[in-house]
């Protein structure tokens, strides 16, 4: 009979080591975040599975694109207080999206002079004369 071993007190962990965020992935999870790219592609670059991402980055992807769009903001902000050659287009943009201002076309037909349009019907009728078959 073979002696069994005691048991060291130590459980074996079986599968992969827990996984641990550098700096490094972190700053490009949220940079990839802020992109746009979906949470599935940032995991595959990652080299770990979504639920692993969620996991370990919620405050990088809960935050990325709030901070992508703060700095386009920004920089819009900043072209359309500026004097470049973009800051009216800029501040055209500006002003439709965040102030409520939009641009309204009205288009008016009148009649001659002014008028108001006079709707006219031409029908025309003629009568045709059967072949004759010889």
């Amino acid at each position: 009979m073979m002696p069994q071993s005691k048991p060291s007190g130590k459980k074996s962990k079986a599968g992969r080591p827990q996984h641990e965020p550098t700096e490094a992935q972190r700053s490009q999870v949220e940079a990839m975040c802020g992109y746009g790219v979906p949470e599935l592609e940032i995991s595959r670059v990652i080299g770990i599975s979504d639920v692993t991402l969620r996991k370990y980055y919620r405050r990088e992807l809960d935050i990325g694109i709030t901070k992508a769009n703060a700095k386009v903001a920004q920089s819009l902000f900043q072209k359309a207080t500026g004097d470049g050659s973009q800051s009216v287009t800029a501040a055209i943009f500006w002003m439709k999206t965040r102030a409520g201002w939009k641009e309204t076309v009205i288009n008016e037909v009148t009649g001659k002079d002014g008028l108001p349009l006079v709707p006219t019907l031409n029908v025309t009728i003629s009568r045709t004369e059967p072949s004759s078959a010889s």
